[in-house]
């Protein structure tokens, strides 16, 4: 395995015209923090519950408080249903989110799942009435790792949790995204963020992916064809099913999924986080992806702007009324632009830092090269060569 670690702003690469916040990532908004596990052990052969291992989980905590009993505003939307994102049928009833958000691989659901209500449980007093209907999306990482030997635990939830911390996001193969794939080149976590002008607001949206999805020839940064530019003659995918591909591992390019987390600190109503978390879906198809028939692409937004928000737990007794701010319909498109903008830049983001990773049966996934992606921009007018700059 080897990382890149570089990101499309240190290619000299700017994707759209909003400014992103002082880190480019989702915890630009205050109180959101992100956490991650990370499993990887043993190379050669698969072997079914030994390994290769390539795995993990990633958390992203809405914020700094208790956010098992004390949610936020939230809404979801589904571009193409193959896969799972637990919890939306509350988050649809009360437009709610109560605990953190969680990324992992498909088989990993349950037990990520059951992990978070222990953790909820262990952290308030014994004998508290408590319930909890936690939030966790999955990609597939079977190409490269061991996914039916279950190995992700409850103890690797907890690693997450306790690492979950403002600041910078480490990106590309870590946590749930470590055995991602995207656009035939190793995938996986990024992040990204924008901020509304002032006279729009001055709110902040960041964007966390757990990108696992595409085909080669879509892959579009800042509208220009690097996939079809680096054909997978050049650079073999992980796929056999791709012409001239060389690959060895199982799947279908375009059979993927990606998991998208919107965070905002605009003070957004669940209808409006529902409308924003739709607009994920455009920085989406601003990549390259199209939510192709067998693809999970699933979009989760939630607002910090109104906070004490009460819980809806069966028997608790609430004020009469409470207050809330909303953004008004007629000022919420800088939001949207932002969401579609950071999510793009998130998909990028991901991919400059995935590196190249060798996974089960010697199947490799190439990580996308940051000097092709440049040399393929200046030919197209776009980046700091383009400019006569140094990236």
């Amino acid at each position: 395995m080897t990382a890149v670690g570089r990101r499309v702003r240190d290619l000299g690469i700017r994707i759209g015209r909003l400014e992103p916040g002082p880190l480019d990532a989702i915890t630009d908004v205050a109180g959101v923090r992100v956490g991650h596990a990370t499993v990887v052990r043993g190379d050669g052969p698969l072997v079914v519950g030994e390994g290769p291992v390539r795995t993990g989980i990633t958390v992203v905590v809405p914020h700094a408080g208790d956010i098992f009993v004390e949610p936020v505003f939230a809404g979801w939307h589904r571009l193409n249903g193959n896969g799972e994102l637990t919890g939306t049928a509350w988050i649809d009833e009360t437009g709610l989110l109560a605990g953190p958000v969680a990324l992992t691989n498909t088989h990993s659901i349950g037990v990520v799942h059951e992990a978070l209500i222990a953790r909820a449980v262990r952290s308030h007093p014994p004998g508290t009435e408590f319930w909890s209907l936690p939030v966790v999306g999955e990609t597939y990482d079977g190409t490269l790792s061991d996914i039916n030997g279950f190995h992700v635990t409850a103890a690797h939830v907890d690693e997450a949790l306790d690492a979950a911390a403002a600041g910078p996001v480490p990106e590309g193969a870590v946590g749930g995204g470590t055995g991602m794939i995207c656009h035939e080149f190793k995938g996986g976590i990024g992040t990204a963020s924008r901020v509304v002008p002032v006279e729009d607001g001055g709110w902040t949206v960041g964007v966390l992916v757990q990108a696992n999805y595409g085909d080669r020839h879509d892959l579009r940064i800042d509208g220009v064809p690097v996939g079809a530019a680096i054909p997978v003659a050049d650079v073999p995918s992980p796929y056999p099913t791709t012409p001239n591909g060389g690959g060895t591992g199982p799947g279908t390019p375009g059979a993927g999924s990606i998991i998208v987390v919107v965070a905002t600190d605009a003070p957004l109503l669940p209808h409006q986080c529902r409308r924003l978390a739709q607009r994920a879906g455009l920085g989406l198809a601003r990549a390259g992806g199209f939510g192709q028939n067998s693809s999970g692409d699933m979009f989760l937004a939630f607002a910090t702007g109104n906070r004490h928000i009460p819980d809806a737990s069966v028997g608790h007794r609430s004020p009469l009324t409470i207050d809330v701010r909303m953004v008004p319909d007629d000022r919420i498109d800088g939001l949207f632009v932002a969401a579609a903008e950071a999510t793009e830049e998130a998909i990028v983001n991901a991919l400059l830092s995935a590196g190249t990773m060798t996974g089960a049966n010697g199947v490799t996934a190439h990580g996308l090269d940051p000097t092709r992606v440049v040399e393929v921009m200046a030919r197209h007018g776009r980046g700091p060569a383009a400019r006569g700059g140094v990236s």
